[in-house]
């Protein structure tokens, strides 16, 4: 999952008023009130912003100027409700930047931060406003709100006060500037990324260089190298390109070429990122000092289910030491295997996805290129819809009249069981270059009630999967499928979200709450029912045999160890940056390596780091947060245990899971809601024995 709005910007990006001549600005007359993507021009968006922060402005001192007694209404609720139309365009333009971008956007979104941190701070730093939410604040106990009323409160006074609103002017001054450079600095990092990955071909014209390769990854790279104009065959960093050469390609020469470009994405060259992580690291040092706060990571975890660093990396810790052991079990057990089939030498790194998948295709004779035949990509979508359907009954249909913003997105109209209407879902299956890597999901519009009338959701999923070819349909890997139930859980978080104000519905959860719904979705990848009901083979339409499904649910925890020690490496890492005083002496690649060097699996690499090119938590919602994927891992397989026991498509249990979890947004603290559904706390131990390595 994704945040569709760059760093150092909150909630409270907002409008409403109309410019005939621009359509980020009109009403559209889409079904629903959709984006208008077939009339948006890149020329629209800054003029759009000018006029949303102008308007967004004029409401703000509407409230301020309001010579009433400040109540929840005039202020608080106005303030939530207060400029919709620069929170429509922002999300429009930023979530746009991420999928379908191009130079233009890409410099207007380095144009266009600046002005809105200077919207944000003069909303968050507005002393007049501010003596305005605190006298509500101060009398909250005998205004006789309710539950949702009571939060938008609380969180209101807590962002303000998180955001430099008791500081003195000069502080003020100097946190603005802070938060303008930041803003600026992560879109930067961002786009850098994205230019590195697309920087980098690997173009191979001699054919006894493909050996190994499957024929749907010869094919893809085949169309790859015709749409660059090249001959043979390209292969690039984006997943559905990289990940089957690393698995299948015999080449080891070439497989250390294309590992080191993807493990040194923004290190040093062009789109060099290492000064730009000291720079964003310092920022937030002094942000986090400005506040109060000894270091970022204090001050991004006071609001999450972990509150504090000494929770966090106490919980890294514990779990890093019960799965070392695992992991090095993982490695031991490919370097033996490699050397027992003719292997000479030290496993690298970029040999280990290569004996890897031989050995888990002989022990468990189960591989990517034997599942992805019962994993066509539109079976695999009716497979989602029909899940969604079992459990919560929502039905999805497609709209042929809704706009789009690339040709390659369809686009759902999604209805309960009673046919109300709760969300479009727009989905956006393949890798171009104008899209950055990976997948995620996030809105365009999120769930609330403006003057009594309902706003539903409009959700984004977003993936980067292989396109169909001339022989064969679009064909995903089992990992593919369990990345898109992964981020589908998400959307339904969307989807399935109540509530009045945008601030505390859907997805705006604790960031180390947020993963659970998506975590628990890829559970049901494992249960030989669902698998049953849609994975056919796309040639004979044979139902997946059950022997396979058996080799599917075996291999299931192969190399748990050492995935999970890679995942705990990207948060440990994380909280070590974000956990300094100062920013290190010592430049990024040590920085890094002597924090993964603790619990060493495979050899080091000189100059091979991923923090250059980590988005996650230097241009994503992560920072201080990617600890948030095993946490919520621990959450997930405690909660998946319930349907276990109750049934997996069990009506009542997912219904439970609806009304205490799914809809309720931010309306309640994470970790009640947990005990809600659950009953108690979360298990850590249920993780463990998920994995197999209790």
């Amino acid at each position: 999952m994704k945040t569709s709005i760059p760093a150092g910007l909150a909630a409270a990006l907002l409008l409403t008023s109309c410019n005939m001549n621009n359509p980020l600005l009109e009403p559209s007359e889409a079904p629903y009130g959709a984006p208008a993507f077939d009339k948006i021009k890149v020329e629209h968006y800054k003029p759009a912003f000018e006029e949303a922060i102008k308007e967004g402005k004029a409401e703000i001192k509407a409230i301020i100027d309001n010579e009433e007694e400040p109540d929840f209404a005039n202020t608080i609720e106005a303030l939530e409700h207060a400029g919709s139309k620069l929170t429509n365009v922002s999300s429009i333009f930023f979530n746009l930047n991420e999928c379908c971008t191009n130079p233009e956007m890409q410099q207007l979104a380095e144009d266009i931060s600046p002005m809105l941190t200077e919207y944000e701070m003069s909303i968050i730093l507005n002393p007049e406003l501010f003596a305005r939410i605190k006298a509500v604040y101060d009398k909250k106990d005998s205004l006789n709100l309710n539950e949702e009323q009571a939060k938008l409160l609380e969180e209101t006074y807590k962002r303000f006060t998180r955001n430099g609103a008791n500081l003195n002017d000069e502080q003020k001054a100097e946190y603005a500037k802070v938060e303008e450079e930041l803003s600026v600095a992560t879109l930067k990092f961002n786009k850098n990324v994205l230019s590195a990955t697309n920087a980098f071909v690997l173009n191979i014209t001699d054919e006894k260089d493909l050996e190994g390769l499957p024929d749907y990854v010869r094919e893809m790279a085949a169309l790859e190298a015709k749409d660059r104009g090249q001959e043979g065959w390209t292969f690039t960093l984006n997943q559905p390109s990289y990940s089957p050469f690393m698995k299948y390609s015999k080449n080891r020469e070439l497989r250390e070429k294309i590992w080191r470009a993807y493990n040194t994405k923004c290190v040093g060259g062009e789109f060099d990122n290492t000064e730009l992580i000291r720079q964003i690291v310092d920022l937030r040092i002094r942000k986090a000092n400005i506040l109060g706060y000894r270091t970022y990571a204090d001050y991004a975890l006071e609001d999450r289910m972990a509150k504090t660093p000494e929770t966090v990396n106490a919980f890294l810790a514990d779990l890093r030491e019960k799965s070392y052991p695992f992991a090095l079990r993982d490695v031991k057990d490919i370097q033996e295997y490699a050397n027992a089939n003719g292997f000479e030498g030290q496993i690298m790194p970029w040999d280990l996805s290569f004996w890897s998948e031989k050995y888990k295709d002989e022990k468990y004779a189960i591989n990517e290129e034997l599942l992805k035949p019962y994993f066509e990509l539109n079976s695999v979508q009716g497979a989602l819809f029909d899940l969604a359907n079992r459990l919560y009954g929502l039905n999805f249909k497609e709209r042929k009249d809704i706009p789009l913003y690339h040709p390659d997105v369809k686009t759902f109209e999604v209805t309960d069981e009673n046919g109300r209407f709760m969300a479009l879902l727009y989905i956006d299956y393949f890798p171009r270059e104008s899209k950055g890597g990976g997948a995620w999901m996030t809105s365009f519009r999120e769930m609330s009630v403006v003057n009594g009338e309902e706003q539903r959701p409009f959700v984004s999923l977003v993936t980067n999967f292989t396109k169909p070819t001339k022989n064969e349909p679009s064909l995903i890997t089992f990992y593919e499928f369990t990345t898109i139930l992964h981020e589908f859980g998400h959307a339904l978080h969307g989807m399935l979200a109540e509530g009045t104000y945008a601030s505390l519905t859907g997805t705006n959860v604790a960031r180390d709450f947020v993963e659970l719904p998506s975590q628990l979705m890829e559970n049901w990848a494992y249960e030989p029912e669902y698998l049953q009901s849609f994975a056919k083979h796309y040639k004979t339409g044979e139902v997946i045999p059950q022997e396979l499904i058996d080799k599917i649910v075996a291999a299931k925890n192969f190399q748990a160890g050492y995935a999970s020690i890679r995942q705990l490496d990207f948060g440990t890492v994380d909280m070590e940056w974000h956990s300094v005083t100062e920013v290190p002496g010592k430049d990024v690649i040590s920085f890094e390596q002597d924090i993964v060097k603790r619990s060493p699996v495979l050899p080091a690499i000189e100059g091979v780091v991923f923090s250059p090119s980590f988005g996650h938590i230097f241009s994503g919602g992560y920072s201080a947060g990617y600890y948030s994927y095993k946490w919520a891992e621990v959450l997930e397989a405690d909660a998946f245990s319930y349907f276990k026991e109750t049934g997996i498509f069990n009506k009542q249990t997912a219904k439970e899971l609806r009304e205490k979890v799914l809809s309720r947004g931010g309306i309640v603290d994470a970790d009640i809601l947990f005990r809600d559904f659950r009953g108690r706390d979360p298990r850590p131990d249920a993780l463990l024995e998920k994995t197999g390595m209790k």
